[in-house]
């Protein structure tokens, strides 16, 4: 057996037995008077961490506290809302270079202070933010100049490979100070127990302890003076010293007056702490007074015995003080956990919002750009919300930016291929415009006409381009029409003024056929035959008055053959007669010309008047609302079979003179 197993061997058997149940669980902060099983706080070792504000790492029971209350939880670090690094707490230095982040490695590398793990954690933190900052404005500027993202290629960071090297010296300097503080630990809890091995062999006899009270001092300050031990081993070895001290006073025979001096000591002592831990109920900061609470339980445990019957009291003020102290630390704790409950309800709300978000249909780049705002407008409001419970932080996080990283994802391709889309839209209106300025100097006013009023409708079936170079094409593009349509219309101006005098003139004929209409007379047919000729002598009029001025002329005529009966066949025919005389000088292959025409014309219209008159049928059948086109057509049938009756005289003619020509062939021979 060791020689803390003998101390705890030669005490009360049920004092080892509590030290054995409680040696992991229970923290107590032992007192010479005070009743042996009362639970305090925990010693705290000089190597423990000391806990920052917002994050309170894991804490002993309070002193007043049942020993099975469940210990706190250390709250983690906030992470980052997407494609962002955690925000460092308002204490800490900002650090906006990537230079000042390795002047300060490089000053913990290689000076004496020893690393803290927070600051090299925000600094590596803040060193890659900054890196990856940097690298997505050299990949933007790839691209606005133009480049390919499949193509791009990522140059090695000088300053990421001093930072690294940095990092690993950094780490080994952490490492070798753990290594030291855990051999010191070590060390300094053999020297305890060698402490207690010699307070043990003191208390063997009244005398012994009387003539050994000197260097007993000296060990009681030797302990004090030793720092940190292993802290699994801290409660067993304070109750193994505690219960050896006991022993020793037990045994020692002091004269009243020394010892009631060292009593008197003593209270003043304990009573200052006291007063102390009754002040730290003022506090504002909850953590700090916690571990203040902390270093005056291991004041008071270091301070020797008062008199035996103010031990009590002296101890139930401590007691309370730390009781305050306690109930507020685990208060803020509670707090804390009900406020990372509804922290994670609104996180969850936020990742169904972004969620339902990313499930939504885009259609164009609007509906992204707008999505987009509405992502980032929840990113920022995350930001705003504080820690979720430990074992939920980081899987809510990942929720939400896994919905994130989809959508945005979706977006860059949709924009990869809108970019694509976009070359190739600008390549075919480039090729429009080398057409349109091939064209515009043309003076083949219809067929140039035609072909750019194709080349503006293909122009609108091509889809969308960058808004600054689609302004340049199009200006080409309306440039090149421009120049043609403004030279074509002052090339026309004397057209158009020709056409409405052309107007004006059929409008007199219509006028003048309208008057014979009302009038009548014998020479009517005469006179219609040459107002007909006249108006068909006219030229072209505006395209918008044609159809409106056709048909008043076809009126009128319609009214006059059938009022009047007057028939311009009849004239034409005569007139065709005498037109064969000259067609009969010119040869008999032009009169056999003519006759080939005539026939053609002939098949044709009859081939029209049986299209019709089908089609008459079918409305007749189909439709009894349509008698005003019925009527219509029936109009233009007899108008066709009338012009079928001419052609059929004209051809008769033709035969008819023939056949003069062959009899008098006949005479002749």
């Amino acid at each position: 057996m060791d020689s803390q197993e003998n101390a705890l061997n030669q005490g009360n058997p049920e004092e080892v037995k509590k030290v054995e149940e409680t040696a992991q669980v229970e923290q107590v902060i032992p007192e010479e008077a005070a009743p042996k099983d009362e639970p305090v706080a925990e010693p705290v070792s000089a190597e423990e961490p000391q806990v920052e504000k917002s994050a309170p790492a894991e804490e002993p029971v309070a002193a007043d506290e049942p020993a099975e209350e469940p210990k706190v939880e250390e709250p983690v670090a906030e992470e980052p809302a997407p494609a962002e690094e955690p925000v460092a707490e308002e204490e800490r230095k900002v650090y906006t270079t990537k230079a000042e982040v390795l002047e300060r490695l490089k000053e913990i590398a290689h000076g004496d202070e020893t690393p803290i793990k927070d600051e090299v954690d925000l600094l590596k933190t803040v060193f890659y933010k900054l890196h990856k900052a940097e690298r997505d404005e050299q990949l933007k500027e790839y691209l606005d100049k133009g480049g390919d993202p499949d193509q791009y290629v990522i140059h090695p960071d000088p300053d990421e490979e001093t930072f690294k090297a940095e990092m690993v010296l950094i780490r080994e300097k952490r490492n070798k100070a753990f290594q030291e503080q855990e051999k010191e630990k070590e060390e300094n809890l053999q020297r305890k127990l060698s402490i207690i091995e010699k307070i043990k062999n003191m208390a063997t006899s009244p005398e012994e302890a009387n003539r050994s009270f000197q260097e007993f001092k000296k060990l009681q300050q030797e302990w004090k003076e030793i720092k940190a031990v292993p802290i699994e081993r801290a409660n067993e070895l304070w109750r193994n010293y505690q219960h050896n001290v006991e022993q020793f006073y037990d045994l020692l025979k002091l004269n009243s007056e020394a010892r009631e001096y060292d009593f008197k000591k003593n209270l003043e002592l304990k009573t200052r702490l006291c007063e102390a831990a009754e002040r730290l109920a003022d506090e504002p900061d909850v953590i700090s007074a916690f571990h203040q609470l902390q270093e005056l339980h291991q004041q008071y445990r270091e301070t020797g015995p008062v008199s035996k019957e103010l031990r009590e009291e002296v101890w139930s003020r401590f007691k309370a003080a730390s009781t305050v102290v306690n109930k507020r630390h685990q208060q803020h704790f509670e707090e804390l956990r009900s406020k990372e409950e509804d922290n994670l309800a609104k996180k969850t709300e936020l990742c169904e919002k972004v969620e339902a978000i990313a499930q939504e249909e885009n259609k164009g780049a609007a509906d992204w750009e707008r999505h987009t705002r509405e992502i980032i407008a929840l990113q920022a409001e995350w930001k705003t919300i504080g820690f979720a419970p430990q074992k939920m932080n980081v899987k809510i996080f990942e929720r939400f930016r896994a919905a994130c990283d989809d959508f945005f994802g979706r977006k860059t391709q949709f924009f990869r291929d809108m970019k694509s889309q976009f070359s190739a839209n600008a390549e075919k209106k480039r090729a429009l415009v080398e057409k349109a300025k091939e064209l515009q100097d043309s003076t083949d006013w219809k067929s140039t006409s035609d072909k750019l009023i194709a080349l503006q409708k293909e122009w609108k079936s091509i889809g969308m381009v960058p808004k600054k170079l689609g302004d340049q094409l199009w200006n080409d593009f309306i440039g090149a029409c421009n120049k043609f349509f403004e030279a074509r219309n002052a090339a026309n101006a004397g057209t158009r003024n020709e056409e409405r005098e052309n107007l004006a003139k059929k409008r007199d004929v219509i006028a003048r056929l309208k008057a014979l209409a009302d009038e009548g007379g014998e020479d009517m047919q005469e006179a219609v035959h040459e107002l007909v000729s006249e108006y068909n002598a006219i030229g072209h009029v505006p395209f918008r008055d044609k159809d409106k001025v056709y048909k008043e002329f076809h009126d009128v005529l319609d009214k006059l053959y059938k009022e009047h009966n007057v028939s311009v066949n009849r004239r034409r025919l005569e007139n065709f007669r005498s037109s064969l005389k000259s067609v009969v000088e010119k040869g008999a292959s032009a009169l056999d010309s003519e006759r080939s025409r005539l026939m053609h014309r002939y098949e044709t219209l009859k081939q029209e008047i049986q299209t019709y008159e089908n089609n008459i049928g079918f409305l007749s059948v189909a439709s009894k609302k349509g008698n005003s086109l019925i009527d219509e057509m029936n109009r233009k049938v007899d108008k066709l079979k009338d012009d079928l009756k001419l052609v059929y005289d004209k051809i008769k003619a033709i035969d008819e003179e023939n056949k003069e020509k062959e009899a008098d062939t006949t005479e002749e021979a």
